[in-house]
């Protein structure tokens, strides 16, 4: 159960990021709402994580997921130039996220 929350943590760590950035020094209400709804649940849910599953290993998938997705949708909806290196880069994020779960 730990990991099903740490992996959603980790997604909702790309939205409460991608909200950030679309809040505008959170002068706009709604990405604002988003974020910080999204921090507290991905927060809420890592320290949930955090009880049974070692803290470095945690914290390494939650920020590997959460990195990995912010950058493929900055990729896929134009926030952020997409280049095979980059594509292949992050990939190794999430081979390295995959790893960890395999060798816990």
């Amino acid at each position: 159960m730990s990991w099903i929350v740490l992996i959603a943590s980790g997604v909702l760590e790309a939205v409460w990021a991608t909200a950030l950035g679309k809040s505008a020094g959170f002068t706009k209400l709604w990405p604002t709402v988003v974020f910080v709804a999204a921090l507290v649940a991905s927060m809420g849910g890592l320290a949930f994580a955090m009880r049974t599953l070692p803290v470095g290993t945690s914290y390494a998938v939650w920020v590997g997921i959460g990195a990995s997705l912010t950058v493929l949708y900055a990729m896929a909806f134009g926030g952020e130039g997409f280049s095979l290196p980059k594509l292949l880069l992050v990939l190794g994020i999430v081979g390295c996220v995959v790893g960890l779960k395999v060798v816990h």
